[in-house]
């Protein structure tokens, strides 16, 4: 007797012998790369955990590989993580979404810990109909071309090569809509930082790169077309940076592309390592001739940048500016501390080396007044200053200006994935594959690049009216405490007393 079957069954049947078939198939080749693993790590001698417990072995290396990613969205706290937690993350994310950036029912930040910051309220705040906008400062006032500078909040040095080319075009948009500066970094001027249309200062690292001869050496006539450009308004020299201090920069051979080798003035394809420092700068009086030099030749404000070690060198150094006068003194200076970032370090110095931001810009500020240099010297602070707070608390201390690196990083969609030293970035801001380049909107970033300068801003001023003070500037070290060790805190005042300023005339 033939059994009947349903209309269409026998596709159904022959659907279910391939997927078994398959099934086998895939069991197969498993066991194949199971026997095939088990021989290679059996057999090799390189790692002892694959050789011990072959193929089991390797879950280790992957799970040590995810580890970061699962602490970071699985496990760690709101204020756990390093370099940068979840909770001064969110704020910059909200801040440059101009998003509601209030928080419900109470702090998550123990006010109890040590070298907390708090700032002291008073019981008559400003009234908004009182405040007043930041004044701008004026850098360089015996400049031929001295800068007048609105913002007290700009961008750090980040070069062409470390970030990808829709990163620098979203920040130099932003800053073009924010009214602020931004620095090259030491990989010379692209024509990314131009298009945007911002004030930009050029940084001179120690391999000059933009700037230099077939011998690596300051070419005065690429100086002065650098500074033929009227968005570039300063000039900053980099002796050192608080992620590497004594390390040049460095940029993996797979980041030098044609154009990028172009701009610097290098080999394509080779890593481009700086040398450790200028090697035409080697004591304080080769740096202040260097100033001077550069001044004359642009015509424009200059500094440098630095990490400081201890008290002496700015005692020497400043006992010889005062000495030679002060055409020879730098206009700025930016004091990178010990906390700061980078895409490439060594593990030594970017842990252990410097003097971190709290204890050297305090320190700094105080040697100014000390030699009557305060009024003549502008002072720039770098270094985890990402949020309100950090922000507020350097200006207290004595900065004319804060800039910051990272915090714009994540305006532009920075995860932290700490990939910035590989060409594997996933939000396409420091690499160079194009695939991943994808993702990065220079136009909609560029919009968040100037909504987080105006909320830290607004925030800044709100701090400051709470303080009883119109306006930002007027912060002063007795405007912030600081917790100590027993639990109760102390004005910043009482902890760095500050200096009686000196004559300013040498």
């Amino acid at each position: 007797m033939q059994i009947a079957t349903a209309p269409g069954s026998h596709w159904l049947i022959t659907a279910l012998e391939i997927m078994s078939a398959l099934f086998i198939f895939l069991i197969g080749l498993l066991a194949l790369w199971v026997v095939i693993t088990f021989i290679a790590d059996i057999s090799q001698t390189r790692q002892a955990i694959r050789r011990n417990y072959p193929v089991i072995g390797r879950f280790r290396y992957l799970f040590e590989k995810l580890g970061g990613f699962f602490r970071q969205y699985f496990f760690a706290m709101d204020r756990e993580e390093l370099p940068f937690n979840r909770a001064q993350r969110t704020w910059i994310y909200r801040a440059a979404k101009n998003l509601n950036n209030t928080v419900a029912f109470g702090s998550t930040r123990d006010n109890r810990t040590p070298g907390s910051v708090l700032f002291v309220n008073t019981p008559y705040p400003t009234l908004g109909e009182n405040a007043a906008p930041p004044v701008p400062v004026t850098i360089g006032r015996e400049c031929r071309i001295p800068y007048v500078a609105s913002s007290f909040f700009n961008i750090s040095g980040m070069s062409y090569g470390a970030l990808s080319k829709p990163a620098v075009l979203a920040l130099s948009l932003g800053a073009k809509k924010a009214g602020i500066w931004m620095n090259t970094g030491e990989g010379g001027l692209a024509p990314w930082h131009l298009q945007g249309g911002c004030d930009l200062v050029f940084q001179i690292g120690t391999a000059k790169y933009g700037i230099r001869d077939q011998d690596g050496e300051m070419d005065d006539g690429k100086l002065v077309s650098i500074a033929a450009h009227e968005q570039v308004r300063m000039f900053e020299i980099k002796l050192s940076q608080g992620a590497k201090p004594g390390k040049g920069g460095i940029l993996p051979a797979e980041k030098v592309t044609r154009e990028i080798a172009e701009i610097r003035g290098i080999r394509e394809g080779c890593a481009s390592i700086s040398p450790n420092r200028h090697p035409d700068i080697s004591n304080d009086e080769d740096l202040l001739n260097m100033l001077l030099h550069v001044r004359k030749l642009t015509g424009k404000p200059v500094g440098f940048k630095t990490v400081i070690g201890h008290k002496h060198w700015l005692d020497e150094l400043f006992s010889l500016i005062r000495e030679k006068g002060m055409a020879y003194a730098p206009d700025f200076i930016t004091l990178d501390g010990a906390e700061g970032g980078t895409g490439a370090s060594p593990m030594p110095l970017i842990d252990a080396v410097g003097l971190p931001l709290k204890e050297s810009l305090p320190l700094l500020v105080d040697k100014l007044n000390e030699y009557g240099l305060r009024e003549r010297i502008r002072v720039i602070a770098s270094g985890k200053l990402i949020n309100p707070s950090d922000v507020t608390w350097a200006l207290c201390m004595g900065a004319d200006f804060i800039v910051s690196a990272r915090g714009f990083m994540f305006t532009l969609g920075c995860i932290q994935a700490l990939q910035c030293n590989k060409n594997t970035c996933p939000t396409g801001i420091t690499t160079h594959d194009r695939k991943l380049q994808r993702g990065l909107d220079p136009e909609l970033k560029s919009t968040r690049v100037a909504s987080y300068v105006k909320n830290m801003i607004y925030e800044v001023g709100m701090i400051a009216h709470a303080c009883g003070i119109s306006s930002p500037r007027e912060f002063r070290r007795h405007h912030a405490r600081v917790v100590q060790e027993n639990g109760l805190s102390l004005p910043l005042d009482e902890l760095f007393p500050p200096t009686i300023p000196a004559d300013s005339e040498p």
